[in-house]
């Protein structure tokens, strides 16, 4: 009989040996958010490898259509992702998930032997076709809309309650 216990440990290898990456494009100006985000991604590198790459907003947007501006960011974002990453995209159109149900999508992905998982956030007019072609999933964290920069930290936070959700930690009640 295999107990509870070495199954988690087993898992933890595998989750060490994945690293997450959260791609964002612009900075995030709110002190308050910055150090919520700060707070919830030191937590979770205590569990796995993560990142937090932000890329630089378009510059000169003014003569940009919506459709110019995410060709333009799509190919910043391009030029972080290797074709081993799985991709997500953080999109209005994707699956919303129960914390438990994001933590379950972790151990997938973990499980699926994937070096790098990576989430994206768009750009403020979503993201062009070329990213969505590259897109293995999309989540939605609700129906409601929220500024790119509050999405961050809201990842942030539901990434480190998976962590605690799959190690059985007493952070998340259901």
């Amino acid at each position: 009989m295999v107990r509870r216990g070495h199954i988690i440990r087993n898992l933890w290898k595998f989750l060490k040996t994945m690293k997450i990456t959260l791609l964002a494009i612009g900075k995030t100006d709110d002190a308050y958010i910055n150090e919520g985000i700060t707070r919830y991604t030191e937590r979770v590198k205590h569990y796995l490898p993560f990142e937090m790459i932000i890329l630089p907003d378009v510059k000169r947007t003014k003569g940009l259509t919506p459709e110019m501006q995410k060709k333009a960011e799509a190919k910043l974002i391009l030029e972080q992702i290797s074709p081993s990453d799985i991709i997500c995209l953080l999109d209005e159109k994707g699956t919303e998930y129960t914390s438990r149900a994001f933590a379950d999508y972790i151990i997938k992905t973990t499980n699926s032997g994937a070096r790098r998982l990576i989430f994206i956030i768009g750009g403020p007019y979503g993201f062009d076709d070329d990213i969505y072609a590259k897109a293995n999933h999309k989540i939605s964290l609700s129906r409601m809309t929220f500024s790119h920069q509050m999405v961050r930290l809201i990842f942030s936070e539901q990434l480190y309650r998976a962590m605690t959700i799959i190690r059985g930690e007493p952070y998340h009640h259901d």
